[in-house]
């Protein structure tokens, strides 16, 4: 059973977990020496990647079943190595997960994720709706406890600033670190909900790559109570709990940023994708204390 959770969202508060009570940094490192599929970006073999190993087998198997479909896009990940410091193309995945956003909402994912999952299924929203806020976040935070999982109760006024930038730019590349270095994971809004994925997974899946965690906000008190109530699902084989937290946690960082020099990162990734440098998030994620706090804890762990 988890113990109490601390979930609070305001100026410089982050999103806790039943992860925040134990100490961080529980990966064990990827699988290293099998056999490997060809070259990653900028001409690297694919097997080099440090988390390689996690989608190792989906890729051996995309190889076996589509070979055609596997060399092309070796094919345009080898491209990068042809283009100057700091080009992206994450417009392209965007393009491509953004076809696909309207089916994200209403069916069954690869990753066992609820259909349609409504705050009905969770809470008796009518008979919340005669308690104070205060009293619907103790009840909230009460039922996750016992949960492996991400949740938190959104000020109003926070989640509309995160909604309508959600509206304008509804994708974002998100930075977790690792013992190895940085995994980067791709956001993407569909309705209220936020579904990531790894980037390796879409450049080896393409469109057809499953969501590992989506985040559920549910507005329905959000006028009446001014809170807005969020929950999680995750894939388990790819994330645990402090990293889905992590990833959280920077969509209030990039989404709901007061310094408009970090939501600029999220429009330029949107609208200007051959200017984004996927430096620029890991120097954000760092600057936050974000990044240090998952290092430190995996070094921690590591000891």
């Amino acid at each position: 059973m988890a113990g109490p959770l601390l979930q609070a969202w305001g100026p410089g508060a982050a999103l806790w977990s039943r992860a925040a009570l134990r100490p961080l940094g529980l990966l064990a490192p990827p699988c290293r020496g099998a056999a490997g599929p060809g070259p990653g970006p900028g001409g690297e073999p694919l097997e080099e990647n440090p988390f390689y190993g996690k989608y190792r087998h989906k890729i051996q198997q995309l190889r076996r079943s589509s070979p055609d479909v596997f060399e092309s896009r070796m094919e345009k990940r080898n491209e990068v190595k042809k283009q100057p410091v700091g080009y992206s193309n994450q417009g392209e995945f965007i393009r491509c997960m953004e076809e696909k956003a309207e089916g994200l909402g209403t069916k069954t994912s690869k990753g066992g994720f609820t259909k349609d999952k409504t705050l009905d299924s969770i809470l008796n929203v009518e008979m919340v709706k005669e308690k104070s806020a205060e009293e619907i976040k103790q009840i909230w935070n009460q039922y996750f406890s016992a949960k492996d999982t991400v949740y938190a109760v959104i000020p109003a006024e926070k989640f509309d600033l995160i909604w309508k930038r959600a509206q304008k730019c509804p994708s974002f590349l998100y930075a977790l670190p690792r013992k190895e270095g940085y995994e980067f994971f791709v956001g993407q809004w569909s309705g209220t909900e936020l579904h990531f994925t790894s980037l390796i997974n879409i450049q080896t899946q393409g469109e057809t790559a499953p969501s590992q965690l989506v985040l559920y906000h549910y507005p329905e008190l959000q006028k009446e109570k001014g809170i807005v109530l969020m929950t999680a699902e995750m894939d388990s084989k790819f994330l645990v709990v402090h990293e889905a937290q992590c990833l959280a946690n920077q969509v209030q960082l990039f989404y709901a940023a007061d310094h408009s020099e970090t939501y600029k990162l999220v429009e330029t990734f949107n609208h200007r994708s051959s200017e984004f440098k996927y430096m620029s998030v890991i120097a954000e994620l760092e600057q936050s204390g974000l990044g240090r706090e998952l290092r430190a804890g995996q070094v921690s762990d590591k000891s």
